[in-house]
């Protein structure tokens, strides 16, 4: 483990006590900062379509539930819900059966803004006493009744064979936790000098691999007990097209340039010391095609309908790419929108400041470059439960 310097030292504690996107609906929250997640997720409607065609469809006495995992606190997640239940809606009714009654669960760590989210809820409608019919006819108004589970998802959340639908978008590259060896000065895998894998040794690189792959394999293994026959799954999480490990695409250019540029000017600044630095790490690993197949193949539980990486774009959403300061500043917050709880932990709100303010300050200054080259790649999965 590694030695603890003056405050908290984030990477060594439980993430899953901390972890969570910025909360609430300020300028660096998560709220208002996941539109690149939505434009995302909507040019990707139709693989998820798709995945739901091939759940099975059971009796209409029977509840039909769906999950979102690592849901976080914006209205994306509301949105997808509501188009996997109006999806499943349409199949039932085009193979001549009455829709069944709906449940969704939002599922994210403790540490998720749950209150932010259940504000953005539509009310159920007619106050849920109402038949489905009635209740699918509301405009506005939800078509099912809702439920948040907070937990970790890569261990159990549900009771064995009880979920028809998990989706789960932009979640599974966050790791459970910090591989040890990372944060060991002794090891060959320690990350001296650096606050993300981009760039990273080989013997870091394959630290973070490791431990993705551990999280997957466990994330697998519950879903599998929790799921019902012939139901299906929809996982979205960065990917990356080098087979390097170190190269971590688009989020090694988030994490891993101006991010990391900020972090090393606090240290050359006398605000931080190295070793500050060097006990923060981002826990997120973006996997090729080849490493999350290995984990679902070994598992042997899915089949695998579809496998494959797709290009998601920029997660900065500029109204005007011109402006250098909007990129700049539209930089920062999604960093800060992400990582910013960690940040906040690990040096405390003032110098948090400090850093997404020269994190900004660099993106004004390469604003042309950060929307040429900074692009998201994302693995595609869609799996059935046999």
């Amino acid at each position: 483990m590694a030695p603890k310097g003056d405050n908290v030292v984030v990477s060594n504690m439980k993430l899953e006590k901390l972890l969570s996107m910025k909360g609430g609906k300020g300028e660096g929250s998560y709220a208002n900062n996941s539109q690149a997640q939505a434009l995302h997720a909507r040019s990707m409607l139709h693989l998820l379509e798709e995945a739901l065609d091939s759940v099975q469809l059971n009796s209409p006495d029977v509840p039909f539930v769906v999950v979102d995992l690592g849901c976080s606190c914006g209205s994306n997640t509301i949105y997808i819900i509501d188009v996997i239940i109006k999806h499943m809606i349409k199949r039932y009714e085009s193979s001549g059966y009455d829709p069944p009654e709906f449940s969704a669960f939002f599922s994210d760590l403790p540490s998720n803004d749950f209150n932010t989210l259940f504000q953005l809820l539509p009310p159920l409608a007619n106050n849920g006493g109402s038949s489905m019919e009635e209740c699918l006819a509301s405009n506005g108004h939800r078509s099912y009744f809702a439920a948040g589970v907070p937990g970790s998802f890569y261990r159990r959340l549900f009771p064995a064979r009880s979920i028809d639908v998990f989706h789960s978008a932009f979640s599974l590259h966050w790791l459970s936790q910090m591989p040890e060896t990372v944060l060991d000065r002794r090891s060959k895998a320690y990350n001296k000098g650096r606050v993300f894998i981009h760039g990273a040794n080989e013997s870091t690189a394959n630290a973070y691999k490791k431990q993705f792959q551990t999280d997957l394999a466990g994330f697998l293994r519950a879903r599998s007990i929790e799921m019902k026959r012939g139901g299906s799954m929809f996982l979205v999480c960065l990917g990356r097209t080098s087979v390097d490990p170190s190269d971590q695409g688009g989020a090694g250019l988030l994490f891993g340039t101006h991010f990391q540029d900020a972090w090393d000017d606090l240290v050359q600044e006398g605000l931080i010391s190295s070793e500050k630095r060097d006990n923060f790490n981002i826990p997120v690993y973006a996997p090729s095609l080849q490493d999350f197949k290995e984990v679902v193949e070994a598992d042997g539980s899915f089949t695998i309908n579809k496998l494959e990486v797709f290009k998601g774009g920029s997660p900065l959403v500029v109204s005007r790419p011109d402006d250098a300061t909007e990129v700049g500043r539209a930089l920062a917050n999604s960093c800060r929108s992400v990582s910013g709880v960690l940040v906040d932990a690990h040096i405390g709100d003032k110098l948090s400041e400090e850093l997404f303010l020269r994190v900004e300050l660099r993106g004004t200054t390469h604003a042309k470059e950060l929307l040429e080259q900074l692009q998201f790649f994302h693995i595609v999965a869609s799996l059935s439960f046999a």
